[in-house]
């Protein structure tokens, strides 16, 4: 049956929210405790939140507008330290020897960022100075943005600085305080403590790229004696080892079958951009993974990136043709993408972390299939944080037109983005989201299932849009539903048939609340030339609350007047429903 605007009178917000409390307890104890407890990567940093701290700064927000640097802060809320010796401080929970603090300084008049610095005292003394920059924030204007402060629109507000090798133990008071020198503020949104492991030995057998000439000091360019390091490797068939150090990389590092290439520790080994070098595309640090069986392990990749073009390749990690590989503990930042595969099959990416990108964490593209991503983490990244899109191609990676998907995200955590979404799948068969927590996608969705990028050519008979069927099944979907600068306000999660229709859709132990607009939407702006078609779809032991945060008048379910086809509702307590499409049936089981 279609529900009507009759069947959604559920009276006031206070009642409707009492109705979400009961439906939560009657209707969801079975997966509820599973959602919360597992959704998500398994984090071994603890956050504390600016807002929450001592501090006598000025605490901003919760605001909900795009353009502001509250709509990008965690919680919607920072602190704002506006005059020489102001501070945030905190108790220590937990032993920590390392701390990554998120900030936030003013832009330069002209753009290029301004420098500043925070005292870091731990029990009253002072510990260290932390050198602070605005130069790989602050974008401006419309897709795929400026760094000219006259376009307007600002985003990309936060940069993060991590330390290691500090003294914390539980108890300890730590205070971050502000020097007033160099900007006319410093925000702060959260500091993450960490006790970080000892660096790793190396492995038996290994080629140290030392022996090759690498300095590790990041003076000399170590980009010949890397390279050097991986041809005797691989005619010997030993591991690549790269002791701590920064190495400074100025070129492509391909990378062929059978290689490892094994650092210390993502916290230890680092493989550092020329800022200097880093405005020409084929200067930048870039691992391209080419072959089979290959393993890169435990190390940073720090880039020097702080605009967007398009037109440009990616650096960080590329897969072009690459299968049965590990892409593990790796920690990268200031790329333009963090890992990028354009043709991978049963690869595994694992324990990663993606911070202050200019594009996506992950994206798994072309003709990319059996891949899974598990246990990785992004924030602050400037499109997706996880994607999938299978853009056509003329055959997939092996060679015999393999349909790209069986893709899976599993267990992974997106925060922050400053374009885009947490989770993305743009078509492929029998792709899957799983266990995963979005929290705070405040430029887009949650999690969106959409046909907006280009997956078919009909004059090459490609058709990889979705088939099978896409389940999204045990994520937690936290402060999402935000303002996208092409689609306005998104829903929190939202299947969105524009070029093309999507059939097989499966939502399943899913938890969304506290949406910043609708908790969920169907729309389709495909409808127009036959393309907005909604089939096989259906939410099972759904459960949204709280939704329209930031704008008045969002629903739980919104399914927009240009729908077509139907969806499944089974023991799914959804309080608000609005149906504005005659030609789209909602089903409740």
């Amino acid at each position: 049956m279609n529900l009507t605007t009759t069947e959604q009178g559920i009276g006031t917000r206070a009642g409707r929210q009492a109705l979400m409390v009961f439906a939560w307890a009657l209707a969801c104890g079975t997966f509820a405790a599973r959602v919360s407890a597992a959704a998500g990567a398994t984090i071994p940093w603890r956050t504390h939140e600016a807002e929450a701290m001592k501090t006598d700064g000025a605490v901003l927000g919760p605001t909900y507008a795009p353009y502001r640097v509250e709509m990008e802060s965690s919680g919607e809320r920072c602190v704002k330290l506006g005059a020489a010796g102001q501070y945030v401080e905190f108790t220590v929970g937990s032993p920590a020897n390392s701390l990554v603090v998120r900030y936030s300084l003013p832009d330069a008049p002209q753009g290029g960022g301004t420098r500043s610095s925070l005292g870091l005292f731990v029990n009253g003394k002072p510990l260290r100075t932390l050198a602070l920059t605005s130069h790989y924030a602050w974008l401006y204007g419309n897709y795929p943005f400026s760094n000219d402060p006259a376009e307007g629109k600002p985003r990309n507000f936060y940069d993060e600085l991590h330390v290691k090798g500090l003294p914390l133990a539980k108890g300890d008071v730590v205070r971050l305080q502000w020097d007033g020198r160099g900007a006319d503020y410093c925000i702060i949104d959260l500091v993450d403590l960490e006790q970080v492991a000892p660096p790793r030995e190396a492995p038996a057998g290994s080629l140290s790229v030392l022996k090759f000439g690498a300095g590790g000091k990041g003076v000399t360019d170590d980009t010949q004696a890397l390279r050097a390091c991986i041809a005797a490797a691989a005619a010997k068939h030993e591991a690549v080892w790269v002791p701590a150090g920064d190495y400074r990389i100025t070129g492509d590092i391909v990378v062929p079958s059978n290689v490892t290439i094994q650092g210390a520790g993502m916290w230890y080994t680092n493989f550092v951009g020329d800022p200097r070098l880093y405005g020409h595309a084929d200067r930048r640090v870039r691992f391209k993974l080419e072959g089979r069986h290959i393993t890169l392990a435990d190390f940073a990749i720090l880039g020097r990136l702080n605009y967007r073009n398009d037109s440009e390749p990616n650096d960080g990690i590329l897969g072009a043709g690459v299968s049965d590989s590990l892409i593990r503990n790796i920690w990268i930042e200031h790329t333009k993408t963090g890992i990028w595969i354009y043709n991978g099959a049963r690869l595994r990416i694992e324990g990663c972390r993606f911070r202050d990108l200019l594009a996506d964490g992950v994206n798994l593209c072309v003709g990319t299939y059996g891949t899974v991503v598990e246990n990785c983490s992004a924030r602050g990244t400037g499109d997706d944080c996880f994607a999938m899109w299978p853009a056509p191609s003329d055959q997939g990676f092996d060679g015999k037109g393999r349909e790209p998907g069986d893709n899976v995200f599993r267990h992974c955590t997106g925060q922050l983005p400053f374009l885009a979404n947490g989770g993305a799948v743009y078509g492929g068969k029998n792709n899957r989201i799983e266990d995963c927590a979005f929290t705070d996608i405040t430029a887009g969705c949650g999690i969106l299932l959409s046909t907006t990028f280009p997956t078919s050519d009909a004059s090459r008979g490609i058709d990889n849009n979705f088939s099978g069927t896409t389940v999204v099944r045990g994520c937690d979907l936290l402060r999402c539903g935000g303002f996208d600068h092409d689609w306005a306000w998104r829903a929190a999660l939202q299947i969105c048939m524009d070029r093309r229709s999507i059939s097989g859709v499966e939502i399943k132990e899913c938890r969304i609340r506290d949406s910043l607009s609708d908790g969920a939407s169907i729309v389709a702006p495909g409808a127009a030339k036959g393309e907005g078609t909604l089939s096989r779809a259906k939410f099972e032991h759904v459960v949204i609350t709280c939704s329209g945060l930031g704008v008045p008048n969002s629903h739980d379910l919104w399914i927009r007047k240009d729908a077509v086809g139907a969806l499944s509702l089974i023991q799914s307590p959804i309080a608000t429903v609005q149906n504005d499409s005659s030609h789209f049936t909602l089903v409740r089981k």
